[in-house]
């Protein structure tokens, strides 16, 4: 089967970028991504900039373009969100042989210390104003975060795929009914507002400097609860995660207020993401890139502790009271 990047090669990506006015020297390094496919471009007399080749079907232009003036509205607020670069057009989403691409400037920086609440809070400031822009006005184009994208449909491309075990098979769709319904209660009963998120807020998409932190990759951003931002940050057990939760919205609270319903969402989102990420996996399986980052997928010991992980939200984690602030 053919894959979407098998025509993108080093010339085609140097190409690319030459057709939009930028002078590649030739230097191409491929970052760390799977979803799309993003390098490092060296450029004659000038710091190398990022381009970032989007996965083909997967949005249109004007999802596109509203992940972009999002990240450009952010930007013109000076909040630290890494926005793309723009033509003397104005254009943002450039196109070359079949491959849509973006390109931003190269910023460093590392992942935060996970559980350090300084730096939780400072995070938490630049969220709350991040949501304080988000919530002037929903996403059009872009998806809110529901159960039937997220959760039903990747179950459906799991019980489809050949990665898992027949021996699997019922504990898997079983459970996974059980707890994507429960998860459907849970967000309906809590009818929190949605606004504009950045989506996919972890540690791998925060930047920090002695300046501070900055904000990358908005490839998923979409309407849904603030908790959605917020939860992804927490480690280790109870008390610790209501620790850093307690931090964050500290500095979160100096901006947008926190509506304390949400805090009940934490859970059924960890365990939709669960859903999802499995599914995502086998949604993307034909293309070589994940067999050769992902190769335990395809062992029945991760699927067996797929299906454990999913019962033990369905019967105990999805029952237990949401974290109290302190």
């Amino acid at each position: 089967m053919n894959h979407p990047y098998e025509r993108l090669s080093p010339d085609l990506i140097l190409d690319a970028v030459a057709a939009v006015g930028q002078s590649p020297d030739g230097h191409l390094m491929a970052l760390n991504s799977y979803e799309n496919r993003v390098f490092q471009v060296g450029l004659d007399g000038q710091p190398p900039m990022v381009a970032k080749f989007y996965r083909p079907d997967r949005w249109y232009d004007g999802q596109i373009d509203e992940e972009h003036d999002f990240a450009t509205q952010l930007a013109a607020l000076e909040i630290p969100v890494v926005a793309p670069w723009r033509h003397r057009d104005g254009r943002a989403l450039f196109s070359h042989q079949g491959f849509r691409f973006t390109l931003f400037e190269r910023r460093g920086g590392r992942a935060p210390e996970p559980g350090d609440l300084d730096q939780l809070e400072w995070i938490g400031r630049f969220i709350g104003r991040l949501h304080l822009a988000g919530q002037t006005e929903p996403f059009v184009h872009r998806p809110t975060l529901n159960v039937g994208d997220m959760g039903w449909s990747a179950r459906e491309q799991v019980l489809g795929s050949e990665l898992l075990p027949a021996q699997a098979r019922d504990g898997y769709a079983k459970t996974s009914e059980c707890l994507l319904t429960l998860i459907e209660r849970r967000l309906t009963e809590t009818g929190v507002t949605a606004i504009r998120l950045h989506g996919d807020c972890h540690h791998g998409n925060i930047l920090w400097t002695d300046q501070g932190p900055h904000f990358v990759d908005m490839d998923d951003c979409r309407n849904g609860p603030a908790i959605q931002d917020l939860w992804m940050l927490l480690n280790g057990d109870r008390s610790e995660r209501t620790l850093q939760l307690s931090a964050m919205l500290d500095g979160y609270q100096m901006f947008r207020d926190f509506d304390p319903r949400e805090l009940a969402l934490i859970e059924p989102l960890r365990a939709l993401r669960m859903v999802h990420y499995s599914g995502w996996l086998a949604k993307r399986w034909s293309d070589p890139a994940f067999p050769a980052a992902f190769g335990w997928v395809a062992s029945t010991h991760y699927w067996s502790q797929h299906v454990h992980d999913l019962e033990q939200q369905v019967n105990t984690l999805l029952h237990e009271a949401p974290l109290r602030l302190c």
